[in-house]
């Protein structure tokens, strides 16, 4: 099938590249004259795992191609998904001014019938002001699908080639059977492709997401009250998980949550709730505990020195939201460092992959190292922000022997305390009966 992609970001770049991998000829359009010219060499402007490999393969068959032409991509193409940024508004509300002015613009470009795809997340009812701007434009006939993503990242490709499920919304038989055909090469196995009005499909992403940042949320709300009565979270998860009723993900405690989804979409559905007259208090606690969850440990740092953070030399190691992305939009690192900034400590800094981005987003206020024991040295306490595998087996002996002082901060819980303790560590994870020494 022959499709077109707007917007080679995150999203876009993922959805283009799988579905050139399973056979389809797709044009990926972007503004971005940097990221143009690096995709057009098979290089990703994004750290994905597999991403890269997949990228290049495609290329080199021809079955991708990078154009900043919205003309020639329209044209050509019968499915055209709409993968553009939609930022959170200062009311909380999603920013649809990018898909707004693209619709148009595909309206204007139409030369028969297309399949409009709704690929960003996006508020209730956007597919139908997408539709009403199109009908402006053309008299072609088309239809508008929401359909919405549920990738992770670190595991977006295999969650895009493996899906749970794939949700289509739409009311018109012609654009749902081009959508089963387009997407049969990934229920194979038998993971249903879910059909529903667009609505609800708009309406299913936001409910997702505010649910797995409900139940992160709810778990950082359980080790914060394990502290106060001297229990260990890490036991409660397990005890909780094995119940099938509430499965073993999204348990884990820690420094709250981050990243382009999460934060984004609990505001944008607290805003289409509050927009309708309609109060979501759930939703309210969780926006609020996750932003209180973000500062526990320059809280504990606080509190471990007696109130002296001016003058600290603080290493942290982890700056994305999650392992295995480069991506540190919302992550707790950044509440972390302007705390400990603001407080007058140094910050030492390093992650295997997200620097770079940190360097774009705060610049040059902490110290970045490419190593993670050289940006130990001489700290006076090691913040763990985010559990990369590369720190859960370090050498402690030679960490002990560089740093000033051998305290560690543990925001993702990814040592034992008992253990830490016996190496000759002053140990503080989340939710793990507070400080163990």
């Amino acid at each position: 099938m022959k499709l077109s992609v707007i917007g080679s970001g995150y999203v876009g770049l993922v959805v283009g590249t799988c579905f050139a991998e399973s056979g389809n000829d797709v044009i990926c359009v972007d503004n971005d004259e940097r990221k143009l010219r690096m995709l057009k060499k098979g290089e990703s402007p994004i750290f994905e795992p597999g991403l890269s490999d997949l990228l290049t393969k495609n290329l080199a068959d021809s079955r991708i191609v990078f154009t900043e032409n919205l003309e020639k991509a329209v044209r050509g193409t019968d499915i055209i998904f709409l993968a553009l940024p939609t930022p959170q508004s200062e009311d909380g509300s999603a920013d649809l001014q990018h898909v707004l002015a693209v619709a148009k613009l595909i309206g204007k470009y139409m030369n028969g019938y297309k399949v409009i795809v709704n690929k960003s997340t996006v508020p209730v009812g956007t597919a139908d002001r997408v539709r009403d701007i199109v009908a402006k434009e053309t008299t072609f006939e088309f239809d508008v699908v929401s359909n919405p993503e549920f990738l992770k990242e670190g595991a977006a490709v295999n969650d895009f080639m493996k899906p749970d499920r794939i949700v289509v919304g739409s009311r018109s038989a012609r654009a749902l059977a081009m959508m089963e055909e387009l997407y049969s090469p990934f229920i194979r196995t038998g993971n249903p492709l879910i059909v529903m009005d667009e609505r609800s499909s708009e309406l299913t992403k936001y409910a997702a997401n505010s649910f797995l940042a409900t139940k992160v949320t709810f778990m950082n709300e359980i080790a914060n009250l394990c502290e106060k009565v001297g229990a260990d979270v890490d036991l409660v998860r397990k005890g909780m998980g094995t119940d099938a009723r509430i499965g073993t993900q999204f348990l884990f405690a820690g420094i709250g949550y981050g990243g382009s989804c999460f934060p984004k979409d609990v505001a944008a559905l607290l805003n289409t709730s509050n927009s309708y007259g309609h109060e979501l208090q759930i939703l309210q606690s969780v926006e609020s505990a996750n932003k209180r969850q973000k500062l526990v440990i320059p809280e504990k740092i606080k509190n471990h020195f007696k109130g002296k953070i001016k003058g600290l030399t603080v290493a942290l190691w982890g700056l994305s939201f999650k392992p295995n992305t480069d991506d540190v939009r919302d992550a707790p690192a950044l509440s972390i460092i302007a705390a400990l900034l603001k407080g007058g400590a140094t910050v030492r800094a390093h992650d295997p992959e997200a620097m770079e981005e940190m360097k774009r987003k705060i610049g040059h206020t902490v110290k970045y190292f490419d190593n993670n024991y050289e940006c130990l040295k001489g700290a006076d306490a090691l913040v763990i922000a985010t559990e990369w595998n590369d720190f859960r087996r370090p050498d402690f002996e030679r960490m002990k022997l560089i740093m000033k002082q051998p305290v560690i901060f543990d925001g993702r819980n990814i040592y034992d305390p008992r253990v830490m303790v016996e190496r000759g560590f002053v140990y503080y994870g989340i939710g793990r009966g507070g400080v163990t020494k």
